[in-house]
């Protein structure tokens, strides 16, 4: 069983509470982590990483890169890329687009889908699982790692 230093769980009732998520994350953010944004369309994968971006200072217009795969967004501080896999039709499609070499740097890495690259990416530092809860969403945080434990535990409890 987890302990309470490694998960934490949100109810979301709205967009700005989502943001909100976000932004606490975003500021505790550290090079090098990979986040896995778990859960069904329109459950507000791509809204927490807007406010992950805003916390970190970026005001630009943030879209999933459903057709791209891949968005950079050059913060004052650190790299940070934006995947959305949600397009592959083979697990291996991130590779053979040549992605790897994004994984294992200072940068911070934010997934979308990535279980359509299941086996085949390195293990996340946290996991947002986001799941539809009525008009509202739940969201379950998992650290697996240390940098990943420390960035849980500045998110507001």
């Amino acid at each position: 069983m987890e302990s309470s230093e490694t998960s934490l769980t949100r109810h979301l009732a709205s967009e700005a509470q989502t943001l909100a998520l976000g932004e606490a994350l975003g500021r505790n953010l550290a090079p090098g982590l990979l986040i896995f944004l778990s859960g069904p369309l329109g459950a507000g994968k791509t809204t927490l990483a807007r406010g992950l971006l805003r916390a970190r200072g970026y005001r630009g217009k943030v879209k999933s890169p459903t057709f791209t795969l891949v968005e950079l967004y050059e913060l004052s501080s650190l790299y940070l890329y934006h995947f959305d896999f949600y397009r592959l039709d083979n697990p291996r499609g991130w590779l053979d687009a040549g992605l790897r070499d994004y994984f294992g740097t200072d940068a911070v890495c934010l997934v979308e889908w990535p279980e359509k690259a299941a086996g085949t990416l390195p293990a996340p530092d946290i996991e947002v699982q986001l799941a539809h809860a009525g008009d509202a969403r739940d969201a379950r945080l998992v650290a697996y790692s240390s940098a990943g434990r420390r960035c849980l535990s500045g998110v507001d409890a």
